[in-house]
């Protein structure tokens, strides 16, 4: 059995969904966890962030619910209104990230989102990328160099169809998966207790 955690760097519920993910898995280190992004702001949802006025009162909701911050920085940037969130960048991003250490990928997602929603760093920047791979101990100018690669578009896109062929349309959602089996342990909002007892639930109706 495996997790997968569809989520997106630009959602703030993904943002709050964090502190469950990590408890998650140091209650599970036996569990693999497969990390995909979904595509929240492409096309024509990449728009100045002023274009979502319900962001900022959302957001207060978010850190009420799960104790989530959200940094000056990240205010800044909200309070200006220009910023546009690129889920395509942010998905690159992660894929850069997932390619210099493939099973440190949730723990690097989540650092992903702390560089947005605290420092207030841009997903469309290389040097986010070399700041956080840096940080982690990681290639910081290879992961810089291949946020721009081709392959990391390509990546992109089949994250994208990997979200879609699950059946995900709203983000975080987290599944069990085991053999052909897929259960769905959270969508938005849920505990790191909410999603254990799902768990027991269903490796409970694990075949014989």
């Amino acid at each position: 059995m495996k997790l997968i955690y569809v989520f997106d760097a630009y959602c703030g519920w993904s943002h709050g969904f964090s502190p469950t993910l990590r408890e998650v898995i140091s209650r599970h280190p036996e569990l693999a966890v497969e990390v995909v992004s979904g595509g929240l702001f492409t096309g024509s949802r990449r728009v100045p962030i002023r274009a979502f006025g319900y962001v900022r009162g959302a957001n207060a909701t978010i850190a009420e619910l799960t104790g989530v911050e959200f940094g000056e920085a990240y205010e800044k940037l909200i309070a200006d209104g220009s910023f546009v969130m690129d889920s395509e960048a942010a998905a690159r991003g992660l894929a850069a990230l997932r390619q210099a250490a493939p099973a440190r990928v949730a723990e690097l997602a989540m650092a992903l989102q702390h560089a947005f929603y605290v420092d207030g760093l841009s997903l469309s920047d290389p040097e986010t990328y070399r700041k956080l791979a840096g940080q982690a101990g990681l290639g910081a100018e290879d992961a810089a160099a291949a946020f721009g690669a081709p392959g990391t578009r390509t990546a992109a896109e089949a994250d994208f169809a990997r979200a879609a062929g699950l059946g995900v349309d709203g983000f975080p959602t987290l599944l069990a998966v085991d053999g052909e089996r897929t259960f769905a342990l959270a969508r938005g909002r849920a505990t790191a207790d909410d999603v254990e007892r799902r768990l027991a639930a269903f490796s409970a109706t694990r075949p014989s």
